[in-house]
């Protein structure tokens, strides 16, 4: 019969590769999508630089949507992390 300490210690690691795991999937489309947003907000600012104030809001509110997903990747491997 295998001792309790090593359960746990199995645990802490599986724990750790889960949040290892769920980061770098949660946050591979957030990427692409600010890289997406920003590549377009620079083609449009060089078509119509008079309206620059427009199209940075505009971007700046679209780079926060796409990263609340990746902070709530953030959010789910801490919990697997200290819970």
């Amino acid at each position: 019969m295998e001792p309790l300490g090593n359960a746990v210690d199995w645990v802490k690691v599986a724990s750790y590769c889960a949040a290892g795991f769920c980061m770098g999937i949660g946050t591979i489309g957030p990427a692409l999508g600010q890289g997406m947003i920003g590549a377009k907000a620079c083609e449009n600012l060089a078509k119509r630089p008079e309206s620059a104030n427009i199209i940075s809001r505009t971007m700046m509110i679209a780079m926060v949507f796409v990263e609340s997903a990746a902070i709530y990747a953030l959010v789910i491997a801490l919990l697997l992390v200290f819970k």
